[in-house]
Formats: C-alpha cells, structure tokens, sequence
C-alpha cells in the first residue's frame, strides 16, 4: 500500500483536489489513472480509501469511498532535541523518530549548542514523507526552535512525564526503569554535542525532569533520541502484551 497526503480533508468530504507536487508524484512518477484506488491520510489520524477521478500532473482528482481512524498509541512523545553540527544528522533523527512513533519534536537551543539556524521546512517535508513510507495517519508536531531558557519557562506548569538525558556522571536511571506505567504523555530532553550546561541540568531537575542513560556507552545526540523514542515504543509494547 502507499499513502497519500491531503491535509484538508476530513471523515465529511466527498471528493478533493492534489496540489501540484503530489499530483505529479500520483500521475508522473506512479502513473496511477483514472478508476485507480488510492489510501490517503489527513494526518490527524484518519484513513481515507478513494478513487482517482482524474489525472493529471497538475492537479488530480479524488473521490472518497471510505474512511476510518486509525488507532493512536497509548501515550503521548514529545522530544526535545538540540540541533546536531550537522543538519545531515538532525534530518536523519527526524526520518527514523517519525517511523518509530513519535508525537511532538522541539529543537531547542542550548547554551552549548554549535547550531542555531534550522531548515525547517526541509524537516518539515522529511517528517511528512517518513510518516507516508511508514504508513501511519498521525502527522509529529513539528515546533518552532525554543531557547533553553523560554523552553523551561514553558514547561514550569507542564505535567507529563519528564526526564533529561545528559553525560554528567551523577545518579541516573536507565530510562527503561523509570518510564512510569501507562504513562499518557512523555517529555523527553536530549542536548548537543557539547551536552548541557551545569545551569541547564539544574533547571531541568529542579522543574522535575529526572535524570535518565540511555545505556553504558556515550551516544550522540542524533542516536540518543532514536534510543529514547524506541525505548518508549519497546517498553509500552512489552507492557501492553502482559
């Protein structure tokens, strides 16, 4: 099955219209005609089973036979991942974290961050097809980049379920021990290369982030928020099948 992407429809809409850059992929590149079935997602969770009505590079028409939710997962994730040197490296933590299962992403910038200035909307578009090749109807969140200073005093009345993953070396818990049972929603905070600073750490335990490893040896960024996004993923499945 392959998945299209309209994000204006809804469980009421009796037919639509592709912009232009789908519609090529649809009549140009697949070659897909008219009578042809097509599975589309608006990426708020629902399903959509069509049939093209009309084809063409420019614009192709859709009309709506079926439609369905898709179940969410249990829980809700939310990571929180500092801008890695390389952009490379952030676009691949992005691709991977969307296939896995991943709710909300905020890049944040941290005293020691080397990186400051994002493409956004080409992580924008990496998420967007992740999620179609994975075949999943819930589009991630993908949040404007936040200091670590204004990200804190957002989270002062924030209640999920909290946790830093930093290299200092003081008491830490494996983040697979401290994930609380069906735990609803999950903020998980993951620093640059040069890793937080001391204020930052402080900050974040202070507001009731718990310090959590993600294993014995030294991760980068880009592999620490993949361990933590499936480690979340991991623990609930195991959870849900006992």
């Amino acid at each position: 099955m392959q998945l299209f992407y309209h994000p204006n429809i809804d469980k009421n809409t009796s037919n639509c219209f592709f912009d232009k850059e789908e519609s090529q992929h649809i009549a140009k590149v697949l070659r897909k005609k008219q009578g042809d079935t097509l599975h589309i997602t608006n990426g708020k969770g629902f399903l959509f089973e069509g049939q093209l009505s009309f084809a063409s590079p420019k614009q192709c028409e859709v009309s709506i036979l079926k439609c369905q939710q898709q179940i969410h997962r249990p829980y809700h994730l939310h990571l929180v991942v500092a801008p890695t040197k390389m952009n490379e490296r952030y676009e691949w933590f992005l691709e991977k974290a969307t296939e896995i299962g991943i709710d909300e992403i905020t890049p944040i910038i941290c005293q020691h961050s080397e990186r400051t200035s994002l493409k956004l909307e080409r992580f924008e578009k990496i998420i967007l097809s992740a999620m179609k090749q994975s075949l999943q109807c819930y589009l991630p969140m993908f949040n404007p980049p936040i200091t670590s200073a204004a990200f804190f005093k957002q989270m002062m009345t924030d209640t999920s379920d909290k946790y830093i993953a930093h290299c200092q070396e003081n008491e830490k818990i494996l983040l697979s021990h401290a994930l609380t049972p069906l735990s609803e929603r999950i903020t998980i905070l993951i620093g640059p290369e040069g890793d937080f600073s001391d204020e930052e750490i402080n900050t974040a335990i202070a507001q009731g982030f718990r310090p959590i490893s993600l294993g014995d040896t030294r991760l980068r960024t880009e592999t620490a928020a993949i361990v933590a996004c499936h480690t979340v993923l991991t623990v609930n499945e195991l959870r849900n099948k006992l």
